[in-house]
């Protein structure tokens, strides 16, 4: 691929965004937005901020969840369906996508995810307690492997809330587990609804891949036990072996001790010798 001259930046492909002078995107944002299967938003006076598209991300997940066998599902709230759009734009998504759950309202978290209304009122429905239960409630009801959960506030007016527009509080499940995630964003309604997407994904893959690493850690450590107790007992067959070899080739004189006793007192006594005729 070969980029503008115009265009001067640094990508990290392992960053989840990087920053470059504004300048050098004002004249091509469209063609490296398609090029590279980024987003472009400005950040201060001088600076863009690149960041993964959703799709990518989503995209990224898919191969995880393929590559194992695994499943997800997900519960929304003020996305209202994106998360659910944004995976199963992916060709093939039927493999690993089984649920998807819009809860707008506290009355569906609790009918759909099993949330108890008591608790959504102590704690408000944009809060970790609520993530957390919405990502658990959507693993067990849909039987997946891992589970996502957003809950947040996409604006332009919080409702009946104290919390900030823009936050939101992003919940992953697992069979290991929950993680809540909370961030804060600063946007229009669709900008922040995408930034919530955008962040839920990041988290879930940053979650999923812990969790392997933790599973492909204790594997290998079954394994070395596991080995090491083989090499054990190997080596004590083998010293078996090794004793049961010995005793057959043992003669049934070996073992026997020589006695003294009864010996011919005749042989080996002295004899004096004449001198004959």
């Amino acid at each position: 691929m070969i980029l503008p001259k115009s265009i001067l930046f640094a990508l990290l492909s392992y960053a989840p965004a990087v920053r470059a002078p504004r300048g050098a995107f004002l004249e091509s944002q469209c063609f490296v937005s398609d090029a590279l299967g980024v987003k472009l938003k400005t950040s201060g006076r001088d600076a863009v901020v690149m960041e993964e598209a959703p799709t990518v991300l989503a995209t990224r997940l898919s191969r995880r969840l393929t590559k194992g066998g695994f499943t997800m599902a997900v519960a929304e709230s003020c996305t209202g369906g994106l998360l659910s759009s944004t995976l199963t734009d992916i060709s093939g998504a039927s493999k690993w996508f089984s649920h998807g759950w819009v809860t707008y309202s506290n009355e569906a978290k609790a009918s759909e995810l099993g949330i108890p209304l008591d608790l959504i009122e102590k704690h408000g429905a944009v809060s970790t307690t609520i993530a957390a239960a919405m990502a658990e409630g959507a693993r067990l009801a849909s039987g997946a492997d891992l589970a996502i959960s957003i809950t947040g506030i996409a604006g332009p007016r919080a409702d009946d809330s104290d919390k900030e527009i823009g936050t939101v509080h992003v919940g992953v499940s697992t069979a290991d587990g929950r993680r809540v995630k909370q961030a804060l964003f600063g946007g229009t309604r669709a900008e922040n609804k995408d930034a919530f997407v955008t962040f839920a994904l990041r988290t879930a893959i940053k979650q999923w891949d812990k969790l392997l690493d933790r599973d492909a850690k204790a594997d290998d450590e079954k394994r070395k036990l596991e080995s090491r107790e083989m090499e054990k007992n190997m080596r004590q067959a083998r010293q078996k072996a090794v004793e049961e070899a010995m005793a057959a080739t043992r003669g049934p004189w070996q073992g026997d001790v020589w006695s003294e006793s009864g010996r011919d007192e005749s042989v080996g006594d002295d004899v004096e010798w004449s001198e004959g005729d």
